[in-house]
């Protein structure tokens, strides 16, 4: 992983480096072009693939490690992220709206994740993890109509496990309590349970709303 990285974090030099020895071996006489042409070739394949695709396939080891200094390090790499092609732009824009929402920067994150909706991801379970965080961010503003239209957006698109599915339908339920609209938040707080939800953090969610929802 370690040689990966570097490869990766030094690709645009060795692909210039490549290319200007190409190009020397050219000139001198040394080598015609085609002894040459496989500098030539992993140089433009480096360069491209550097401002194209970018360095976002190391992100998922620290991300998982929770690692977001590490995370942060990788995602400053990009310094021309309008170059990157348009799936690996919604990654990076969903990075670093997670990484906003880390530091409790809400306004940059609901604005980076804005920005990741708008291109639409290459995977249906990451744009509805977009649209879940944005839905929590106008649920904290009290914007009741704008989240729900996010969270019903995150369930029709699937969500990347079931405790993002309970967290969905948790919210959904709240949302509904609000309305005053009792049966539905019982149907959608009956199917948060039904996902069967690990995570500590949505279990102690399900038990605090579950005392209030008994009693309407």
């Amino acid at each position: 992983m370690k040689f990966y990285f570097l490869l990766i974090r030094y690709r645009f030099w060795l692909s210039i480096a490549g290319l200007l020895i190409a190009v020397a071996l050219n000139v001198s006489g040394v080598a015609g072009f085609w002894p040459a042409f496989p500098l030539y070739f992993v140089g433009v394949i480096g360069l491209v693939s550097h401002f194209l695709i970018g360095p976002l396939r190391l992100v998922q080891e620290p991300m998982e490690a929770g690692n977001l200094e590490e995370v942060e390090k990788i995602i400053a790499m990009v310094k021309y992220p309008k170059l990157l092609l348009k799936p690996v732009r919604s990654g990076y824009y969903t990075i670093k709206g997670n990484l906003a929402m880390s530091k409790q920067d809400f306004n940059e994150a609901e604005r980076l994740l804005k920005q990741s909706s708008a291109l639409g991801g290459s995977i249906p379970q990451a744009e509805g993890s977009n649209r879940l965080q944005l839905g929590m961010m106008a649920m904290q503003k009290g914007d009741w109509r704008g989240a729900e239209g996010y969270i019903r957006g995150a369930l029709r698109l699937g969500l990347v496990d079931k405790d993002s599915e309970a967290v969905a339908y948790l919210s959904m339920s709240q949302i509904f309590m609000t309305k005053r609209q009792y049966k539905a938040a019982k149907d959608f707080f009956r199917k948060a349970k039904e996902c069967k939800p690990k995570s500590k953090q949505v279990l102690d969610q399900i038990k605090e709303i579950e005392k209030y929802i008994s009693r309407v």
